[in-house]
């Protein structure tokens, strides 16, 4: 069965998450990766296909013949599908579906965004816990435990500690393997800085339940899973990666690659494995927008196209974004070199040091100030300037 404990993760994304930045990021050391959250419905219409031609197993919607999933594999015993669903007897017909060809089902109860949470899952499943237990406690009993694979879930904080712990509480009471985190609330919004006051709190009640604790919000790279270890003493823990990732899945490797030649390693899974337009968005969130490639990416109509641009770019020493590695801080672009990358990551560690060494559990268990709206709230401990939302910044 699917080992969760203290590994380094690519998070489901929505578009982005798909076949060519999962090889990708596997190519660079990810250990696990998600799919992009697929709706039990969708799912369940879905025809299972061998494509001989890839030596993949495709999952086609019947209706429109339209490519649902694919899955590859180089990414056996690596695969975890992230699952959309609010209703249990439907979460298990789709997981019964797929269980064969995947490592692991994990229900989607974080994503604030409508395409989720509508029909109740996403984010909308943190307000209707009995529902929420009711689903994983069906796929862990009909799914899992039938055919040896784990059952997780991912889900948001809530404002209050009490509340949160009562949630998890319950979660882990239902028999499954892993719980990811995303230390935001569901109002929040990426651009804000992840929360992290009740993880030392938190973190013991689940894996004390036998449980495992991945933890995603603005991860930007595999030295912050052995920083975020040795800052909370505690070396199961896993981390997640989302927009770092998304902007250069080589941040799995202790050095990460130059954006342009990630963008060439991207480029090749896709025109393989992946639509044109498809594609197009994976390429264009790693190309930065001041870069003068930026537009003329934007304007390639056919593959042919985007490998005449690719080879220039290659061959461009001048181009100060291209030549560089690009990180994603908070939806924030940053360009790198390698030795700056660096110490970016080293300060990253000390932060997060500073953090778990200074808290408090009076001050850190307090209702988080998560509006929006509002900019961040500073504490002194120990005449150590922390956020409570947990800044940990370039």
């Amino acid at each position: 069965m699917l080992n969760y404990a203290s590994k380094i993760c690519l998070a489901p994304m929505v578009r982005s998450g798909e076949l060519p930045i999962r090889l990708v990021s596997l190519k660079y050391g990810c250990d696990l990766v998600w799919t992009p959250e697929i709706v039990d419905k969708k799912l369940i219409t879905c025809v299972r296909t061998v494509n001989p031609s890839l030596g993949t197993i495709d999952y086609i919607e019947s209706k429109n013949q339209s490519l649902t999933f694919r899955k590859h594999p180089l990414e056996d015993g690596k695969l975890v599908l992230q699952l959309g669903s609010s209703n249990a007897d439907l979460a298990v017909e789709a997981g019964l579906k797929v269980i064969n060809d995947v490592d692991g089902i994990d229900l989607n109860c974080g994503c604030p965004k409508h395409f989720s949470i509508h029909s109740g899952m996403g984010a909308a499943l943190l307000r209707t816990p009995d529902v929420l237990c009711e689903i994983l406690t069906a796929l862990v009993e009909k799914v899992g435990r039938p055919n040896n694979k784990p059952i997780s879930c991912k889900i948001r904080l809530l404002p209050e500690f009490e509340e949160t712990k009562t949630l998890v509480e319950r979660i882990c009471a239902t028999g499954i393997s892993n719980l990811t985190i995303h230390c935001r609330t569901p109002i929040m919004r990426n651009r804000q800085d992840p929360i992290w006051n009740y993880l030392p709190k938190l973190i013991p009640i689940i894996q004390d339940s036998g449980v495992n604790v991945i933890i995603n919000g603005n991860m930007q790279g595999v030295k912050d899973l052995a920083s975020l270890q040795t800052a909370m003493k505690n070396d199961q823990v896993g981390i997640m990666i989302a927009e770092a990732a998304e902007a250069n899945p080589s941040v799995f490797s202790e050095a990460p690659r130059l954006q342009k030649q990630i963008v060439k390693d991207v480029f090749e899974a896709c025109k393989k494995y992946h639509s044109f337009s498809g594609s197009k968005f994976l390429i264009q969130n790693m190309v930065h927008g001041k870069s003068k490639y930026y537009q003329e990416l934007c304007r390639t109509k056919t593959f042919a196209d985007m490998e005449v641009l690719i080879e220039r770019i290659i061959d461009d020493t001048e181009d100060a974004k291209m030549n560089r590695i690009t990180n994603r801080n908070s939806q924030k672009f940053n360009s790198y070199t390698l030795e700056e990358y660096n110490e970016h990551m080293n300060k990253r560690g000390v932060l997060m040091h500073q953090f778990f060494d200074n808290w408090r559990e009076e001050e850190m268990l307090k209702r988080l100030n998560d509006d929006p709206k509002k900019e961040v709230k500073r504490v002194k401990v120990n005449s150590v300037d922390v956020n409570k939302r947990v800044k940990i910044a370039s």
